[in-house]
């Protein structure tokens, strides 16, 4: 069973969280309005980079993305160590 982790952070009514079956994946997070689904924004934290989109399957408009990317990125160290916590790494 997938199941979202509780959310990291909201920004502008959107949900900052992980998928708990993604551990096998390089680090990232998702982002969706409401009730996570399979069809979340997923943003990618590659090391010693800024964070990048690598789909924007929930829609977000332009405008939120560059808040929500200004957030992820302010808040990168946090959000790495959460995933290594919660994935064990």
């Amino acid at each position: 069973m997938v199941t979202s982790l509780p959310t990291l952070f909201e920004i502008f009514g959107y949900r900052i969280f992980f998928w708990s079956n993604e551990a096998g994946e390089p680090i990232h997070v998702h982002v969706c309005r409401g009730k996570p689904t399979g069809n979340t924004t997923k943003i990618w934290l590659p090391p010693d980079s800024n964070p990048v989109v690598a789909n924007n399957n929930s829609n977000i408009p332009e405008k939120d993305l560059k808040r929500i990317m200004k957030m992820i990125a302010l808040n990168r160290d946090t959000i790495i160590a959460q995933w290594y916590d919660y994935f064990n790494k």
